[in-house]
C-alpha cells in the first residue's frame, strides 16, 4: 500500500490541537486525543453548542455574523428589562456597554461594529432607535410606530421594522425603513403578526413565521417597495429567529406553540426541513449570521427556564472538522 506522502507529497502532520486555520482536504493526527482528523465539506447542516452568553435572557436582539455577533437587550424574570450587550467572537462572549435605554422585544440589524437597536418594551413600548458603533450606543432618531416583537434587517444605514404587537392585539403589518437618519413609512406587510423572523437587506427581505392569532408559517419577500405572499415554511410557528438572505434564508427554533428547534432553509422559491435540529429547543431567542454559518442564542426552554445558550450552524457546503477512522 502506498504512503501517504508518496501520494500527496507530505506527511501527516502530528500536533497536540488541531490547526486554527485548517484548509480544506488538510489531514493531521491530534495527539492530545490520539485521533486523525482533516478538513472536509459537510453534506448536510448541523448545530454546535459554543460557549453561553454571560447574561441568560429571553426577548433579546441579534445582529452581525457568526465569528463576529451581538446580543443586546431582552429580559431575565423577576429582573427588569436588560440593557445589556454582550460581544461574539466566535468563541466566547465579551460584556460591552449597556443600551441607553434597557428593554425587550427589540430589534436589530447590521454588523458587530456598526449595529443598530429599534423598538421594543422598556415598559411602555418605545420607538427609540440608538446606534452602536462597536463600543457604545448612541441615541438617534425614533421609529415612527411603537412597538415590540417585530423582525429587523438591513445594515445600520438602511435598516427595515416590519411587523410586530403592543404585547397583544392589536397586530402590526406596518413596515418602516432607516436610511442612517430617520425612519420612513413603507407598504405594509399582508399579514399583520407579531413574533416573527426576518432575513435579508432593505430592498430584498423575507419575513416569516410569527402569530397571526394562531402560529403561521406564511412567508413574503420585500423589493423594497412592496411585500408579496410567497410559498410557506413547513411548520408553523412563532418566537423563533432567522439569518441569511432573502435568497439564503435559514428559520430555527420557536413555538408550535410547544418549544422546537426545527431548522428549515430557504433558497428564494421554498422551504426545505434540515434533517438536524437546534440541540436545544427554545422560543424567544436571537439568531445571526447566514445559512451557511449561523449563531443562536439566548431564549425561553418553553417551561419558563431562561438560557443563555449559544449554538453555531454550518451549513451543506461548509467546511467541518471530522475524525477519520479506518475499518
Amino acid at each position: 500500500m502506498a504512503d501517504y506522502i508518496n501520494i500527496y507529497g507530505q506527511d501527516i502532520l502530528a500536533v497536540a490541537s488541531d490547526p486554527a486555520n485548517p484548509t480544506v482536504g488538510q489531514i493531521w493526527y491530534n495527539t492530545t486525543s490520539n485521533t486523525l482528523k482533516g478538513l472536509g465539506v459537510s453534506s448536510v447542516g448541523s448545530w454546535a453548542t459554543a460557549n453561553p452568553l454571560n447574561t441568560a435572557r429571553q426577548y433579546l436582539a441579534g445582529t452581525g455574523t457568526q465569528t463576529a455577533g451581538l446580543a443586546f437587550g431582552g429580559r431575565n424574570p423577576p429582573s427588569p428589562p436588560s440593557g445589556s450587550t454582550e460581544e461574539y467572537d466566535g468563541i466566547s462572549w465579551t460584556n460591552s456597554n449597556n443600551l441607553n435605554t434597557a428593554r425587550l422585544g427589540l430589534r436589530g440589524a447590521g454588523i458587530q461594529t456598526s449595529a443598530l437597536a429599534f423598538g421594543g418594551s422598556s415598559p411602555p413600548f418605545t420607538t427609540a432607535t440608538e446606534e452602536y458603533d462597536g463600543t457604545s450606543w448612541t441615541s438617534v432618531n425614533s421609529m415612527n410606530t411603537a412597538r415590540g416583537f417585530m423582525s429587523g434587517v438591513g445594515i445600520q444605514t438602511a435598516a427595515l421594522a416590519f411587523g410586530g404587537n403592543l404585547g397583544g392585539p392589536p397586530l402590526f403589518s406596518a413596515t418602516e425603513e432607516y436610511d442612517g437618519t430617520s425612519w420612513v413609512n413603507s407598504n405594509p406587510m399582508n399579514t399583520a403578526r407579531s413574533a416573527l423572523a426576518g432575513a435579508g437587506t432593505q430592498t430584498a427581505a423575507v419575513g416569516f413565521g410569527g402569530d397571526d392569532s394562531v402560529v403561521t408559517a406564511a412567508t413574503e419577500e420585500y423589493d423594497g417597495n412592496s411585500w408579496t405572499n410567497v410559498n410557506s415554511m413547513n411548520t408553523a410557528r412563532g418566537a423563533l429567529a432567522g439569518a441569511g438572505l432573502q435568497t439564503a434564508a435559514i428559520g430555527f427554533g420557536g413555538e408550535t406553540p410547544s418549544a422546537t428547534g426545527a431548522t428549515e432553509e430557504y433558497d428564494g422559491n421554498s422551504w426545505t426541513s434540515s434533517p438536524a435540529s437546534l440541540a436545544t429547543a427554545r422560543v424567544w431567542l436571537a439568531g445571526a449570521g447566514t445559512q451557511t454559518t449561523g449563531l443562536a442564542f439566548g431564549g425561553n426552554l418553553g417551561t419558563g427556564v431562561i438560557v443563555g445558550t449559544t449554538e453555531e450552524w454550518n451549513g451543506a457546503g461548509s467546511p467541518q472538522t471530522k475524525t477519520i477512522t479506518v475499518s
